[in-house]
């Protein structure tokens, strides 16, 4: 079947499009998905279809929420006669992930456009009740930074926020070759699975704020950062020692800050 390739469509940087095209590595993707056909797969920036067209031969049928019209004919045509393809031409952004749930769980996956991934990921944690789990194509920095433990250089907001909501997997490395155009850096694939059990958070919203806090000002100690909410003798109740830096907390710790805050206040 003669389908459209990367290289008769014009990328369009403003979308962050870097197609995918080793086809190698598509199916390493798909083989760590597994998608079933009694599944809702939902995937977002399909672009020409390289992953749609391997998942629909396993599903015959998906979901893609793609915003640049002018592929929208392209991936038609790349998938057509392979099933049933639905096309929600919108921002993913923007996007209710509860309208592709109607009666069970829904699994994402896509290869996200690198300028607007990680507004996308907490997009979707707000979605998590109605996710089984989701597989994406990510910057290989971003990954580093979602599975990065306390400690590391890397741990920081993403790490706290992700690990929070979600088991996170890094789950191989993808070259620069292996698009068109090609980036200028590596990307790799993650796996997150929602937690079916998570720590007991009294204020989510006071939770993101004091981790939003504490990395914006990640050279200075936790006494510093927070020093408009906690007195230095607080921090003892807390079990924290309040001259280490943000990055040498537990995601537990963050959670007890929160939860202290939440009972103070």
């Amino acid at each position: 079947m003669k389908i459209f390739n990367p290289n008769q469509h014009q990328a369009k940087k403003r979308f962050g499009q870097n197609f995918l095209q080793d086809q190698s590595i598509i199916e390493r993707i798909v083989k760590n998905i597994q998608p079933k056909s009694s599944e809702s797969i939902v995937e977002i920036g399909p672009g020409l279809g390289a992953l749609t067209r391997e998942i629909l031969t396993e599903t015959q049928k998906i979901s893609v929420i793609e915003l640049d019209r002018d592929v929208i004919p392209k991936l038609k045509f790349n998938c057509d006669g392979l099933g049933e393809l639905n096309i929600f031409e919108q921002d993913a952004l923007k996007t209710d992930f509860t309208q592709f749930a109607p009666e069970g769980k829904i699994r994402v996956v896509g290869n996200l456009p690198y300028n607007i991934s990680t507004p996308i990921m907490f997009h979707l944690y707000e979605y998590l009740e109605h996710i089984q789990d989701m597989h994406f194509m990510l910057q290989k920095e971003v990954v580093q930074r979602m599975v990065a433990q306390p400690g590391s250089k890397t741990f920081g907001r993403l790490s706290v926020m992700t690990q929070y909501a979600c088991d996170a997997q890094m789950l191989f490395i993808v070259p620069p070759e292996a698009f068109s155009p090609a980036p200028k850096v590596d990307s790799a694939i993650v796996r997150l699975t929602p937690k079916s059990v998570k720590l007991e958070l009294h204020d989510h919203h006071l939770f993101s704020s004091i981790v939003s806090e504490a990395f914006n000002q990640r050279r200075k100690t936790v006494r510093n950062v927070w020093k408009k909410h906690l007195e230095v003798e607080e921090y003892a109740e807390l079990a924290i020692e309040p001259g280490l830096r943000p990055e040498n907390l537990s995601l537990v710790d963050f959670v007890n800050v929160a939860n202290y805050l939440s009972k103070k206040s």
